[in-house]
């Protein structure tokens, strides 16, 4: 028997809150995900002064879904996205990058990690928030910069939506999602808005970005670049002092052809690279249970066996994880596969001393 999600909120109809209405009543309940008796769903509340109140609530949420028929286990997320507040008065983001000596790196971040791609559509900012909860959760401090200036999605893929603060007009307060601090153009400016920016705006922000941004101490800073190897990576790798890159890639012949200019232009920049991510790997059907290759199979690994770097992880094309990022609570925020594969990831890149 599988529950359904208007069963699901009738049980929290009955969860009621300190002002007399209830969650659903409310409308704090986002993001219902059911798949094999595993239940997900986001509570959001009004601001993050209320949120810190309601762990109360969010357990006998997690309590009356629990009893449904059907559910095997609950995963309940509390965010406070809030109103999105207008720019501060004297905070631009882009123009022209400004002289500045030294290395853009922030001084209170250990280390920093670029995710790249050749190509578009392999997953990379998928793998790049996944990555950066299960680090988190690992009990790592994270950061999360969304460097695909012309199509930001993290603030989609980790649920939040409001503008950060800037009290001097100058430094900019990152966001906190999931454990992980993070900052994207996209938190700037309207979804639906395009970036129309050329060489130097596209500069300008990354630098502002990473000098202007109060990261606060970190042990990993990952940075989700566009695809590609145009100006945003070049400046990253040679201004930023990058520990280290990761190469996602799919195991198709057309990916594998980016991705292989992508690593060239890391070995160009002289930025390690830490290993490749083989993404959509495999498909297994949820009702037949027989697995496919849908894009080709062992492509990556035999480019990182040629090339003598190491295959972090192959990862499975997987329905709960595109559901998860359109959702805005990455899988990894969960208990089950998807969260296990990155997790040891995430603990694969600890135990050799990169993140």
């Amino acid at each position: 028997m599988t529950v359904k999600p208007d069963e699901i909120r009738a049980a929290l109809a009955r969860v009621a809150l300190p002002d007399g209405k209830n969650l659903i009543s409310a409308d704090m309940v986002r993001a219902i995900q059911v798949a094999d008796g595993a239940v997900r769903f986001v509570i959001e509340a009004p601001s993050p002064e209320i949120a810190k109140l309601m762990e109360p609530v969010r357990k006998a949420a997690e309590a009356v879904v629990a009893e449904l028929p059907g559910v095997t286990t609950v995963s309940v997320a509390l965010t406070a996205h809030g109103p999105a507040a207008d720019p501060p008065k004297g905070l631009k983001i882009g123009g022209h990058p400004k002289a500045q000596a030294g290395s853009l790196k922030p001084a209170s971040v250990q280390r920093i990690l670029a995710i790249g791609s050749g190509k578009g559509g392999v997953g990379k900012s998928t793998v790049s928030s996944n990555l950066a909860v299960a680090l988190a959760r690992a009990g790592r401090r994270v950061g999360l910069l969304d460097a695909d200036i012309y199509g930001p999605s993290q603030p989609r893929m980790m649920g939040v939506s409001q503008k950060p603060k800037s009290p001097d007009g100058k430094i900019i307060e990152p966001l906190i999602a999931h454990g992980v601090t993070m900052m994207s153009i996209g938190l700037m400016l309207p979804e639906e808005k395009a970036v129309v920016w050329r060489g130097p705006m596209l500069m300008g922000a990354l630098q502002q970005m990473l000098s202007q941004v109060a990261w606060g101490a970190l042990d990993v800073l990952l940075v989700d670049l566009p695809p590609g190897t145009g100006d945003v990576a070049m400046t990253l790798c040679q201004k930023a002092q990058v520990s280290g890159a990761i190469v996602v890639s799919t195991p198709q012949d057309v990916a594998l052809l980016d991705a292989r200019k992508a690593l060239d232009m890391f070995e160009t920049l002289k930025t390690p690279v830490l290993g490749l991510i083989e993404n959509m790997a495999v498909f297994t059907c949820p009702h037949c249970g027989g697995e496919s290759h849908v894009f080709g199979s062992g492509g990556v690994a035999e480019e990182a066996a040629a090339r003598g770097i190491p295959l972090l992880a192959q990862l499975p094309l997987d329905l709960d994880t595109r559901l998860a990022g359109d959702g805005g609570t990455p899988v990894a925020t969960a208990d089950g596969p998807m969260s296990t594969a990155y997790a040891r990831l995430a603990d694969r890149l600890i135990q050799g001393g990169m993140a």
